[in-house]
């Protein structure tokens, strides 16, 4: 089990991109969560087997096909043992 959080800026609020990242992750079997963020990025965090995590850290780097990602941070963290992929509410 691997874990990343990510932070992808651009045009990436308003066109599916929760959703997408959503979708994504539960058909790769990925659990974590994502979340739009105040300065209009969007925040996420996968956690899993690392070829699905991996292949949805490259997902993010286009994202739905309304998106327009500019850049991604990645950043590799401890598992915590997350379970389901859930879109929270904004901070």
């Amino acid at each position: 089990m691997i874990r990343r959080h990510v932070r992808v800026s651009g045009s990436v609020q308003g066109v599916c991109y929760r959703d997408g990242c959503r979708r994504t992750a539960t058909e790769q079997g990925v659990a974590g969560w994502v979340r739009n963020l105040p300065d209009g990025s969007v925040e996420a965090v996968f956690e899993g087997r690392p070829d699905a995590v991996e292949r949805l850290v490259g997902w993010a780097h286009h994202g739905p096909p309304a998106a327009r990602v500019e850049r991604v941070e990645v950043s590799p963290e401890e598992p915590e043992g997350l379970i389901g992929f859930a879109v929270l509410p904004m901070p």
